[in-house]
């Protein structure tokens, strides 16, 4: 299965990419599309692919890329295959911190440039919220997760009150609200590229980490693994990634809890193995997820994070009833 895997999901991103690139309001035919990438397309065309849709699908794979590593991350350091970044809060955290940017004028004082520090500093201060009510996962799983969503509730409370408080910023905080990569841009790209590059590639050279803290603080202390400093880094790494994604597409929730757990069904728990497949899997999911969510309703376009809501959803619900959730006293 795991070689499978390794095959089967770097194509099906390649083919979901290319898919994507010729659906949309305006349909374009594999001829055309392949004209365009020789540099012989119809202008009009060219602009359709090279300016809007290939900026967006980069950037739809790399925080899919994000999202998923994130949440393998959380649910190992844990030891719950329940936590993510959305369930945690620290999606509605790092929200609340652009929003706070955003009304209080950075972007005038100092471009988009600070709005990724500023999601960072709303994500880490939701992360150690939850980290101090929940334990840092040496309580009860229900005790963590409870943490989490009352975090997250408190973060969304907070962004509806300063809403109704500035309703002359009231669309531009609903985009964030509700998930979106309308607005993706190549510097977008170049912002996000490095943070999810440098953050998955750490994470991944813990995988061994991760490996051994799965088995318990104690025997990773036996093991030679510093357990809390490991958990509190990879804390930081993870929220970091997430941060950035959200900073330049808004809160999109369930990807890094049903990729990874949909993975190490089929690939086994080896962090070795399951973070490296998360960039793939995660990738193909928010493809398809940004996909549907501007051609289905075509020329209109759906907010991503309604589109991963109704599949992650569902799917936290069947975890929460099944034997996997029962485990782990849910």
């Amino acid at each position: 299965m795991r070689r499978l895997l390794w095959t089967a999901l770097p194509a099906l991103v390649l083919a979901a990419a290319a898919a994507s690139l010729t659906l949309g309001s305006a349909d374009i035919s594999l001829a055309q599309l392949f004209a365009v990438l020789r540099g012989v397309g119809e202008s009009s065309t060219s602009v359709i692919i090279l300016r809007i849709r290939l900026p967006r699908i980069l950037l739809t794979i790399l925080v899919g890329t994000g999202l998923a590593t994130s949440g393998a991350v959380f649910q190992g350091s844990f030891r719950n295959p329940l936590a993510e970044p959305y369930i945690l809060g620290v999606s509605s955290g790092a929200a609340l911190g652009a929003t706070i940017y955003m009304i209080t004028g950075g972007p005038e004082l100092l471009g988009r440039s600070g709005l990724p520090v500023a999601a960072f500093l709303g994500a880490l201060t939701a992360s150690g919220l939850v980290v101090a009510i929940g334990g840092g996962g040496r309580r009860s799983t229900v005790t963590l997760l409870l943490a989490g969503i009352a975090v997250g509730f408190l973060m969304s409370a907070t962004i509806s009150f300063l809403m109704y408080l500035n309703r002359d910023a009231l669309e531009r905080i609903v985009l964030w609200t509700m998930g979106s990569f309308a607005a993706a841009s190549y510097r977008d790209v170049q912002v996000l590229l490095p943070v999810v590059a440098v953050g998955s590639a750490l994470l991944m050279f813990f995988a061994r980490d991760l490996n051994v803290m799965v088995l318990g603080d104690e025997t990773a202390q036996g093991l030679g693994v510093p357990s809390g400093k490991t958990r509190l880094l990879l804390l930081a790494c993870g929220t970091l990634i997430t941060a950035a994604c959200v900073a330049v597409s808004g809160i999109i929730g369930f990807v890094g809890l049903v990729i990874p757990h949909m993975l190490r069904i089929l690939a086994g728990p080896d962090h070795r193995t399951l973070l490296p497949l998360s960039i793939f899997g995660g990738a193909l999911f928010m493809l398809l997820a940004d996909t549907a969510a501007r051609t289905l309703l075509a020329p209109s376009e759906i907010p991503v994070g309604i589109i991963t809501s109704m599949v992650g959803a569902p799917y936290f619900l069947y975890l929460l009833r099944s034997k996997r959730g029962q485990a782990y006293g849910i």
